[in-house]
């Protein structure tokens, strides 16, 4: 709430000047007019009055609408006893700093009903004095209906423009923490796989010194392929410039179950694929994440993978002969199969993972949604 003082927010120091201007009229107006009792009653309760409205603006809540009341009141009484009709402008400026919408149309609405029934009483009473002061008292109700009126949509407009930079504020701070997000899983599901490989064939390195130093080397060079493709990836990952294709990631699990020592049975026509990058994208990560899970965790020997593409849906299966796990873990997961799930939601697929005799991942994706969000996000 602005300044218990001030008028205009914008000029603070016409703001003064106009309300001791407002403050002095009523105590001159009955001087001018009235005998001494008279301007000793007028005095207290224009004294009154503004006490009142200064404990308005100090006031909780829930107090200050019975402040108010009080100012009503004496608006009235100073109306149809004096004839001075002004100090409910005072009223009206701060029924329109009220911030509550039930509690400001209530006062509002009292206000302007109040205001108006004593100014047509103060015309019985005080006919020649009020016909003389009519233009003024005309803008006098003009400022009472559009005053508080004009506040109230200023500060209501203020407000939500704080709300609404606080809500940028908190886009701004979400959108950076989904990106941190996707780096996170973006990361984990490219290293992950470049280190397992990594660590398989400095394994087989080790093994094959002394056995066999020259395929010992050739391990050895692979392993700082490996790691070079690995650091590309991650710089292109992290500029936000790579898109995974099917085709290429099927090319590199190839590689880290041969570096493994398990069967790659893969059935299914690369020249048949034909979707958005988007959705072709999001495929390759799941399908590398599985991969590498089968490498870390499975203990197997075999990993079969089928997909087709129809006109409406591309599925895809990965399948190996290993100890599988619990079906609590599929459903917990750790980062990497949360970020398989969060993937395929986004391009409104299906994920489904069964663990008997081994493991089976089923990625079920709807072409004509994606191709929708695919030229979205281009």
């Amino acid at each position: 709430m602005q300044t218990w003082y001030s008028i205009i927010p914008k000029s603070p120091m016409l703001s003064i000047y106009i309300w001791i201007i407002f403050c002095i009229m009523p105590f001159f107006f009955i001087i001018q007019s009235f005998t001494l009792w008279q301007i000793i009653l007028g005095v207290i309760l224009i004294l009154s009055y503004f006490l009142c409205h200064y404990f308005s603006f100090r006031a909780k809540p829930g107090l200050k609408y019975m402040w108010i009341s009080f100012q009503m009141v004496l608006n009235i009484i100073m109306t149809l006893v004096f004839g001075y009709v002004y100090l409910s402008l005072f009223t009206a400026f701060f029924i329109g700093n009220i911030r509550q919408a039930v509690g400001f149309y209530i006062m509002y609405g009292l206000h302007i009903g109040f205001t108006v029934l004593s100014i047509v009483g103060g015309y019985f009473i005080f006919l020649d004095l009020f016909l003389s002061q009519t233009p003024f008292i005309i803008i006098n109700v003009l400022g009472v209906v559009l005053l508080p009126f004009t506040l109230y949509s200023k500060t209501r407009r203020e407000n939500l423009e704080g709300e609404l930079e606080t809500a940028r504020e908190r886009i701004s701070e979400l959108t950076v923490f989904e990106e941190r997000q996707r780096i996170a899983r973006d990361l984990h599901d490219t290293l992950g796989q470049k280190l397992s490989m990594i660590g398989l064939k400095s394994d087989l390195a080790a093994r094959l010194v002394e056995k066999n130093p020259q395929q010992a080397i050739l391990e050895i060079k692979d392993i700082r392929q490996t790691a070079s493709v690995a650091l590309k990836e991650v710089r292109e990952l992290v500029a936000d410039m790579r898109a995974v294709r099917i085709e290429e990631e099927l090319y590199r699990v190839e590689q880290i179950l041969k570096a493994a020592q398990i069967k790659l049975r893969l059935n299914g026509d690369k020249s048949e694929l034909n979707m958005p990058i988007l959705a072709e994208n999001v495929i390759s990560m799941c399908l590398k994440e599985a991969v590498t899970n089968i490498v870390k965790h499975s203990k197997a020997t075999i990993c079969r993978i089928n997909f087709y593409q129809s006109d409406d849906e591309f599925k895809m299966t990965i399948q190996d002969n290993g100890v599988g796990f619990e079906r609590s873990y599929a459903l917990e997961g750790g980062n990497g199969l949360k970020g398989m799930h969060e993937r395929i939601e986004f391009i409104n697929g299906s994920l489904e993972i069964e663990s008997s005799e081994g493991t089976t991942v089923v990625l079920k994706i709807p072409l004509a949604i994606t191709h929708q969000k695919g030229e979205n996000v281009k």
